[in-house]
């Protein structure tokens, strides 16, 4: 990971957050996109598992198509199938098919994670901004926000994978979040997400950074699922997940959304005390 790091120096308070969308804010463990990536792959004769198509979410999703036609397993099944190795026409060809799926599938789980909206009023309470940033595409996010808007989430930002150069690990989105929150220096905007994307996205930028173990996609069950886990069970699969964010630069870790505003106000505080996010160390919650 190459690390463009913002020495500017923030003494506090933050002033915005810049959230993922699925698997963060909706879509309790990110269920939608996974599933399609594994259809879509179907649909070629090609075996992709959950865990594969887990493996590169954060991405944007042609970026995560591409990826998953390099894994040795897939690279294998097409070399059988089709004689050779999968080409960037084969990814174009697979990314046409999982637009209109993604589509279906964002319409179908964009249930608000429980703990969001008291975040979001605790944020405002503290006069701070609320950005957004996904790896969907400007067209997929058309049946996103208007479900999550009428649930009563709507972020002062939205940025799409489809409005930068480039999409995660880079910092792009984060940086075109900060432009139109008009909030600098991205040393006192701090990234929540829920993939390893996510948080190197974050780091990237100059910006503090919270990982999700429960919510989303590393963890990647739904609600009910997770409720009827042993809680030693989820607690070993939580702690695991939690050492693989602060491995990829994460300053904390949180079960959830609904765990973040007491480590915003940590962050307050320690940005009071001089801590800048590229110099500070990780920290479990």
């Amino acid at each position: 990971m190459q690390s463009i790091t913002n020495k500017q120096e923030a003494t506090g308070p933050v002033k915005a957050v810049v959230l993922d969308w699925a698997g963060t804010a909706v879509d309790y463990g990110c269920m939608g996109p996974a599933a399609v990536f594994v259809d879509v792959f179907q649909r070629f004769g090609i075996r992709v598992t959950v865990a594969e198509a887990r493996k590169f979410m954060g991405l944007e999703k042609k970026a995560h198509v591409r990826s998953l036609c390099g894994l040795t397993a897939v690279g294998g099944q097409w070399r059988e199938k089709y004689g050779r190795e999968p080409t960037e026409a084969d990814v174009a060809a697979l990314y046409r098919e999982t637009e209109p799926m993604m589509v279906a599938a964002i319409a179908r789980h964009a249930g608000l994670i429980p703990g969001l909206l008291p975040f979001v009023d605790a944020m405002r309470q503290r006069r701070i901004r609320i950005g957004s940033c996904t790896g969907y595409t400007a067209q997929m996010v058309k049946v996103l926000v208007p479900a999550a808007e009428s649930q009563g989430y709507r972020p002062d930002a939205l940025v799409c994978a489809s409005d930068v150069p480039a999409s995660r690990p880079e910092p792009w989105m984060c940086y075109l979040n900060a432009m139109r929150l008009r909030t600098y220096p991205l040393a006192a905007l701090v990234k929540i997400g829920d993939t390893l994307a996510d948080i190197e996205e974050g780091r990237n930028a100059g910006m503090w950074a919270i990982g999700l173990t429960q919510s989303g996609n590393m963890l990647g069950m739904p609600e009910a699922q997770v409720r009827a886990l042993d809680p030693n069970d989820l607690n070993q699969r939580l702690v695991a997940i939690g050492q693989r964010f602060q491995a990829a630069g994460a300053h904390y870790v949180a079960r959830g959304i609904w765990e973040c505003t007491p480590l915003i106000d940590a962050i307050i505080r320690r940005m009071e005390m001089g801590e800048h996010p590229d110099g500070a160390q990780a920290r479990r919650r």
